[in-house]
C-alpha cells in the first residue's frame, strides 16, 4: 500500500498560495526568491519515489499547461513529470490533455482509498488546497513534505484552513534545503 504524501511549499505564516507565481495572487512567486538547490535535489527523489500524482483540478491545469514543454530543459525530472501516471480530482475536466492522465469525479475518498492500495510507492500530492481539505478531513494523510520559506504574506489559502479538525502531527525529519528555508517532513501522530 502506497503512502500518500502531501507536498506544499509554504510561508512561516502557514501560506500556500501561488508559490510559483503562474496563479496571479498578488504576492505570486514568494518561493522564487529564495533558492534551494538541496531542494530542488530533494523534490527529484520525493518524485522518484511515488507511483503516482494526485492533483486538484486548478493545479493539474497550471502542470499540464507548463511541463510538457519543459522536459527538454529539466532532464530527468521533467521526463518523470510528463511520463508517470497523474490522477486529477474534478466535476468539469473531461478530456485530459496530459498523457497518463485519468480523472476522477465521484466518491473522492473512496477513490483515493481504492488509489493508495493499487500502487505501492507513494501517491505524491503537489498543492491542489482544496484537495488537500477533503484528504485532511478524511484521515487520507500519510505524510507532509513542507519547504518552509521565511516569508510572511499575512494573507491567501492555507495548508490548515481555519475551522479545520486539530491534528496532532509527528516530526520525522527537519533540515536546510537553502540558506533560509527548512524541511520539515511530518507523519499524523497515533493517538
Amino acid at each position: 500500500m502506497g503512502k500518500l504524501i502531501v507536498t506544499e511549499f509554504v510561508t512561516l505564516d502557514g501560506i500556500i498560495d501561488d508559490p510559483g507565481g503562474a496563479e496571479g495572487h498578488p504576492h505570486g512567486g514568494w518561493s522564487l526568491r529564495f533558492p534551494t538547490p538541496e531542494g530542488q535535489q530533494f523534490k527529484f527523489e520525493e518524485l522518484l519515489a511515488a507511483d503516482v500524482q494526485l492533483m486538484g483540478r486548478v493545479t493539474y491545469e497550471g502542470f499540464a499547461a507548463a511541463w510538457p514543454a519543459m522536459e527538454e530543459t529539466t532532464g530527468e525530472f521533467g521526463k518523470r513529470m510528463n511520463s508517470m501516471p497523474k490522477v486529477v480530482v474534478s466535476t468539469t475536466l473531461t478530456d485530459p490533455a496530459w498523457k497518463n492522465t485519468t480523472v476522477i469525479s465521484g466518491d473522492v475518498p473512496a477513490e483515493v482509498a481504492r488509489l493508495k492500495e493499487r500502487y505501492q510507492g507513494d501517491v505524491l500530492v503537489p498543492a491542489s488546497a482544496t484537495l488537500v481539505d477533503t484528504l485532511q478531513e478524511h484521515d487520507l494523510v500519510d505524510e507532509y513534505h513542507l519547504m518552509v520559506h521565511p516569508i510572511v504574506l499575512g494573507n491567501g489559502k492555507r495548508l490548515f484552513k481555519e475551522g479545520a479538525a486539530g491534528t496532532d502531527l509527528a516530526l520525522i525529519d527537519c533540515r536546510k534545503v537553502g540558506p533560509d528555508v527548512l524541511l520539515l517532513i511530518y507523519r499524523p501522530a497515533k493517538s
